[in-house]
């Protein structure tokens, strides 16, 4: 390849790559010894495969060799490729065996998540209780749960903590992806699927409910039945009126609740 090595380093640049990631080198998954574009590439191809013992995911710091989708050559992992000279990945993060051409992203690795990040180290902090990274906007505004970002989507069931797609944090401390959020808000539906605590501010839509409750008088058989509730919100144990259209908390308010057996008092 002519030119200077600096007009070699950005030759191809944003020119090859996948649908997930703009980089020029392919990499060799040590599990199973195939070249993948990717590791998302490669977790997308045995997952596929109908032998349930075959599918596996790729350990994306196990990566040992790197293809130039260049010049073709095959060699340890290295950000510049020993053969022609090219940037295999404007972004290079040794850790992770990671390559990415679009630095618009503005990845940045974090020692203690373990991973590279997206949109800017100066825009993010790391939970240590939540076990991951968060947008600046919610330090000290969140409520903690221990390794809230290391499980699984409560909507479509993909792990959190490497996700692709962007995730929300709501009220209660639990995490769910962005468009799962607003596709469940579509949907009327207001508390966490989790831990079934509201995710939004509900004070019109429980006044509403007073307002119909006062507008609808139950039978005589059931106007002075008393049922005892927990409520969702505030997790407060009361005894209240029943009422066909719900029961309110006598501590926050909140229609939020649901019905539960008499407290069983000491003899």
């Amino acid at each position: 390849m002519e030119g200077s090595a600096n007009e070699r380093l950005y030759f191809g640049k944003m020119g090859y790559g996948c649908k997930h990631y703009r980089r020029r080198c392919k990499i060799r998954a040590p599990c199973c010894n195939e070249v993948f574009d990717c590791r998302h590439c490669h977790n997308e191809a045995t997952s596929m495969l109908s032998n349930p013992i075959d599918q596996h995911e790729l350990v994306r710091s196990d990566v040992k060799q790197v293809i130039c989708a260049v010049c073709d050559t095959e060699q340890p992992v290295a950000r510049v490729c020993t053969n022609c000279g090219v940037n295999m990945g404007e972004y290079f993060c040794e850790v992770c065996k990671f390559f990415d051409d679009d630095i618009d992203k503005r990845q940045f690795h974090c020692d203690d998540c373990g991973i590279c990040r997206v949109g800017g180290r100066e825009n993010y902090f790391h939970c240590k209780k939540c076990g991951s990274c968060y947008a600046i906007s919610l330090r000290d505004n969140h409520s903690c749960v221990e390794n809230s970002m290391q499980h699984h989507c409560p909507i479509c069931y993909e792990y959190l903590f490497d996700s692709l797609k962007d995730t929300i944090v709501m009220k209660c401390g639990h995490t769910m992806h962005c468009e799962c959020y607003h596709e469940m808000m579509k949907r009327d539906k207001y508390c966490c699927p989790i831990c079934s605590r509201s995710v939004i501010d509900m004070s019109i839509a429980w006044k509403r409910i007073d307002e119909e409750i006062e507008a609808t008088v139950m039978p005589e058989d059931y106007r002075y039945k008393k049922v005892w509730i927990l409520c969702n919100d505030c997790n407060d144990t009361t005894e209240v009126f029943f009422h066909i259209i719900g029961q309110k908390c006598s501590h926050c308010k909140s229609y939020n609740t649901r019905t539960i057996a008499p407290p069983v008092l000491p003899q």
